[in-house]
């Protein structure tokens, strides 16, 4: 069922079950962090968090997604405010977590905020070939931390897994050092097991790269934070 959803464009895919933390100084996004905030029930305060693919302004009034003045990507994200720092100057330093998927229909800029019509969606359920690629996919994990390690020259990607296959397949994809389209691949992925094996696939990858330019990988270690609320 279609319902409607604040949003928050961002410049960087963001999962279900980890926290990312977000500087809020835009005043469209005060305005969506006074309304949600003036939400009585914590689990109400949610919205939607979508990539980027180019542009910077918001849709305007009953613009489709790729024809508005900003592209954005389809497949985003709901999260939940659950820490709020307010600033003098009505900026804020919030907390938030990913709670499920989204597939995002059209956008409305006309208000204080931008707000998406969307559909929510439901993770299938996984059985034991996906638990069995779980297994695979976090040992090929465990060689890709310790070689980067060996040329970081100490540990790095630390910090405990979860061994639900589902939550694990979001924990990885936000911690492996992908770009921002393998990050929404795999954010697009129709289930868990997909997911894990475009993980294992990318991570032997990207160890091979290292093989060859040992300066390898550039791209910058996640500070997102694992969370099974």
């Amino acid at each position: 069922m279609t319902t409607r959803l604040p949003l928050f464009p961002l410049n960087s895919v963001v999962f279900p079950g980890v926290a990312t933390p977000l500087h809020v100084f835009e005043e469209r996004y005060r305005a969506l962090v006074r309304d949600l905030l003036g939400r009585s029930d914590p689990a109400d305060r949610i919205f939607g968090i979508t990539a980027i693919r180019e542009g910077f302004e918001v849709a305007g009034p009953g613009d489709s997604v790729e024809h508005g003045r900003q592209s954005l990507c389809t497949t985003g994200t709901v999260v939940q405010l659950t820490g709020v720092e307010p600033y003098d100057d009505g900026r804020f330093d919030i907390e938030t977590v990913g709670r499920q998927r989204f597939v995002l229909h059209e956008v409305d800029g006309s208000g204080d905020y931008a707000v998406g019509a969307v559909d929510l969606v439901t993770e299938p359920d996984t059985d034991d070939v996906t638990g069995v690629e779980a297994e695979r996919t976090l040992a090929i994990f465990e060689r890709y931390r310790d070689r980067l390690g060996r040329m970081r020259g100490g540990p790095v990607l630390s910090g405990q897994l979860p061994r639900d296959p589902t939550y694990l397949s979001w924990s990885l994809s936000a911690t492996c050092l992908l770009t921002q389209a393998q990050r929404q691949e795999l954010l697009e992925a129709p289930d868990t097991l997909t997911r894990l094996v475009l993980l294992r696939h990318s991570l032997v990858e990207e160890m091979e790269a290292m093989q060859v330019v040992p300066s390898l990988p550039a791209t910058g270690i996640s500070r997102m934070g694992w969370s099974p609320n």
